[in-house]
């Protein structure tokens, strides 16, 4: 099938098959930073925005991002540096396997609740699995970011 859709702000025009993965249409098209691990929608890793909405692209089927707008963490790298430069000055990441999760999730939670507290914004990135930060940093990094917009 043929699908059209604006990825990063680019249009892009791809066919993919019946059945695939997001996920697996993200990384044919040379975006890396989107990793899976899971593979059932439970970690994090692999969220990206779909229309400003944060999704699971190890279970979104492509096809339904006909006609949507879609941003990985390298178009959010783009369009909110301050939010990668936040997790590197409070140390957000430690191994960096679950940092483009939690940039996405935070640049969503930027755009649904620019004023969150710490706790709300423990609660937002709670599906987003991390084995080495603790969250501390994670929180801090997103607080500063909050606060620097």
């Amino acid at each position: 099938m043929k699908l059209s859709f604006t990825l990063n702000g680019e249009e892009v025009e791809v066919a993919a098959e019946t059945g695939a993965l997001l996920v697996d249409l993200i990384r044919d098209l040379g975006l890396t930073g989107t990793k899976e691990a899971c593979g059932v929608g439970v970690c994090g890793l692999c969220t990206v925005l779909v229309d400003d909405l944060p999704v699971s692209s190890c279970l979104y089927l492509a096809a339904c991002v006909d006609g949507a707008d879609v941003w990985t963490v390298e178009g959010l790298a783009r369009r909110e540096p301050g939010l990668i430069q936040a997790f590197a000055e409070h140390e957000g990441m430690q191994c960096g396997i679950c940092t483009p999760g939690q940039v996405v999730a935070a640049a969503a939670l930027a755009r649904e609740n620019p004023g969150a507290t710490e706790a709300e914004i423990r609660e937002h990135q709670a599906g987003n699995l991390c084995r080495c930060t603790g969250y501390q940093t994670i929180a801090a990094s997103v607080e500063a970011y909050l606060a620097a917009r």
